[in-house]
């Protein structure tokens, strides 16, 4: 192997440790610790715990994301709009189309509320690490809440900058993380070799037998080992799959040595309080603090690449128009998946204090965590079967099946979280799931209502006005859904008004299904001095309309965009007339140039 081939080779696994996997990487910091809080850490229990632990592992996270799933992508994306837009080519329009819909929404929804419960029990469990420092074990829950508090105003107030700028930091970090849970884990077993039977299966479906109900109920704080594990899937359009996967062996080895060496210490010490922080400091105290410290910065990692994932979905959401348009920040120069939207970032930070604030400890937060995550993986599980089912590879059919079972599984197990503040993830997916579908509706019903008008009408009209030759010098651009079809405003500017120039231009952007797509088409002489340009863009593109215009000759004297003003005694659609109003319109969302803009006001009965 070339030293550039083995350069990329390493580079690619240390830049995919510290972009993908710091979610999944960080919860053996609170993970055991919950289960033994509800289950006697006998020796017999802990084998069957930690088998549980790998097993759900190797089928939830492997085989799920790093092999089924990372199989199907488009142009090397992934995630769940990603499956939709698979399915959406492979079936027909009907109610099969519907259910795929509403299940893409459902699991876009899920991730969203993921971004709010992750970065909090994350930072909560880590600074909780404090209180095993001697003279800090009777730190009061407040100051512990505070100190996250303010970690986590940190982070978010840190997010306008972009992460391009301590991206290449991320990565060493993390693999210094991993490497401290794999060295820690490996001490700990030298102590109970014996701890090495938990990679029998057998001990996974002895405890769960042997258990019961309460066996079944425990998969509900197992789950939480695999939390992150979508992020393979989400996260494959940053890096490609090869390094993903690559980086997945390393990380799989540390988090089983890890799990496993937590075991062998439950075991020898079933007193301790967090299992982790306990097995680090009786292995060696003075590296204690320092290992706090870098669990921090871990869980810090972990959060942020949740919100920048929170971030990107969001805007898949708004340029699939799906989602309200909101204002858009693009912070990185190489990366087009780096987007900041101030909005969310805000929404996000008051979201995660509260949920501080209401849980304020871990293994309380514990209990709301794991029904978004069961909920996605059972969403990303049945989507791939219906995808398998539809191609050459149906062999993988009975496969995706078995996993979706098991999702199921691990979601009916979470159900039992829903009265101990489980309800919490689906009221934080409640708020995106309801404004899509006011959003999807209400733009429906704007454009019955707005009541267009087909372009062989609207051209006549405008031919006869044309050619009495009082036009005005220069170029009118006017924004439309389709040239095909005439909105209202562009009726009443040209044919009411007599607003005519003498090259009119009107430009259409149409978003694809495909993540990163730039085709301009221009249409000269659908009249004469009327022209169209057609500008199709990946649903992650971004768009620099100015530069597009220019380099096509269109250099406009001004620039005219359609304003619904809408009248309705309907709540529904009061409700959306409302977001319409608080979020960017088209112009703004797409930076247009201010002074060149005029807006057109039409009322609308709705």
């Amino acid at each position: 192997m070339k030293n550039s081939e083995a350069g990329s080779y390493w580079g690619g696994i240390v830049k995919a440790l510290g972009l993908v996997f710091g979610d999944i990487g960080t919860s053996p910091i609170y993970t055991l610790t919950v289960i033994v809080t509800l289950t006697k850490p006998s020796q017999e229990n802990i084998y069957g715990i930690i088998s549980l632990i790998i097993w759900t592992l190797v089928v939830l996270v492997m085989v799920e994301y790093a092999w089924l799933a990372m199989s199907l992508s488009r142009k090397g994306e992934g995630g769940t709009i990603v499956l939709r837009e698979i399915l959406v080519r492979m079936i027909k329009p009907g109610r099969t189309m519907a259910f795929v819909t509403l299940l893409s929404y459902v699991g876009i929804c899920l991730l969203i509320g993921d971004g709010v419960i992750t970065p909090a029990i994350s930072i909560l469990s880590a600074v909780e690490g404090i209180e095993l420092i001697p003279g800090l074990q009777d730190i009061s829950q407040n100051v512990l809440i505070l100190i996250a508090a303010l970690i986590a105003v940190g982070l978010f107030v840190f997010q306008k900058k972009g992460t391009d700028t301590v991206a290449k930091a991320f990565g060493p970090l993390m693999a210094l993380w991993f490497s401290a849970l794999t060295i820690s884990g490996i001490i700990s077993i030298v102590d109970h070799v014996v701890v090495l039977k938990a990679l029998n299966p057998w001990y996974a479906i002895h405890f769960l037998y042997k258990n019961g109900l309460a066996g079944f109920f425990v998969l509900s704080e197992v789950i939480l080992c695999a939390t992150g594990g979508e992020a393979l899937y989400a996260d494959m359009g940053h890096l490609g799959r090869k390094p993903i996967v690559r980086a997945w062996h390393f990380v799989f080895v540390a988090l089983v040595v890890n799990y496993l060496g937590q075991g062998a210490y439950i075991i020898t010490h079933p007193d301790a309080r967090n299992i982790l922080f306990g097995m680090v400091r009786s292995e060696a105290s003075i590296l204690y603090i320092p290992f706090l410290l870098l669990t921090v910065v871990a869980t810090i990692i972990a959060s942020q690449a949740l919100i920048s994932g929170v971030f990107s979905i969001v805007y898949q959401g708004i340029t699939t128009r799906i989602l309200p348009l909101l204002k858009v920040d693009y912070t990185s120069k190489h990366l087009k998946s780096q987007v900041y939207i101030s909005s969310i970032n805000w929404a996000l930070l008051a979201a995660v204090i509260l949920i501080m604030l209401l849980f304020r400890k871990s293994e309380n937060l514990a209990a709301a965590y794991g029904l978004a995550v069961t909920g996605t993986m059972t969403i990303s599980g049945i989507m791939m079967t219906m995808i398998y089912a539809n191609t050459t590879k149906k062999w993988k059919v009975p496969i995706a099946v078995f996993v979706t079972l098991a999702d199921l599984v691990f979601l009916l197990a979470n159900l039992n979280k829903f009265s101990h503040g489980g309800y919490w993830s689906l009221i934080l997916a409640a708020v995106p799931f309801i404004t899509i579908l006011v959003w999807t509706k209400g733009q429906r019903a704007l454009y019955r209502a707005l009541k267009p008008m087909d372009f062989e009408t609207f051209e006549i009209a405008y031919s006869q006005i044309y050619r009495k030759d009082k036009n005005i010098p220069g170029t009118g651009l006017f924004f439309v859904k389709e040239w095909t079809i005439i909105p209202p405003y562009l009726f009443h500017c040209i044919i009411r008004s007599n607003i005519i120039y003498e090259r009119n231009v009107l430009i259409s952007i149409v978003r694809t299904d495909e993540p990163y797509e730039l085709k301009i088409s221009i249409k000269q002489g659908l009249a004469i001095g009327l022209d169209a340009v057609e500008v199709r863009a990946g649903y992650k593109e971004i768009l620099d309309i100015e530069g597009i215009l220019k380099e096509n000759n269109i250099t406009e004297k001004v620039i005219f965009y359609g304003i619904e003003d809408i009248e309705t005694s309907n709540v529904f659609w009061k409700i959306f007339a409302t977001i319409k109003r608080q979020t960017p319109n088209f112009v703004q969302f797409n930076k247009l140039p201010v002074a060149r803009l005029h807006g057109v006001v039409t009322r609308v009965e709705m």
